[in-house]
């Protein structure tokens, strides 16, 4: 059951890309990472917000 739930999101998961952003926190100063899947056609506009 587990091939068919793999195989489907293969297919339609070509158009999603998983984006990973560093956030700094502002209470201590640590480094923490964002993690997101967005479509990939705003893949670029993600990454120049703040």
């Amino acid at each position: 059951m587990a091939k068919k739930v793999v195989a489907s999101l293969q297919s339609s998961g070509k158009d999603y890309s998983k984006v990973i952003r560093m956030v700094k926190s502002p209470k201590n100063g640590a480094y923490s990472f964002k993690e997101e899947i967005i479509p990939t056609d705003q893949v670029k506009n993600y990454f120049t917000k703040k």
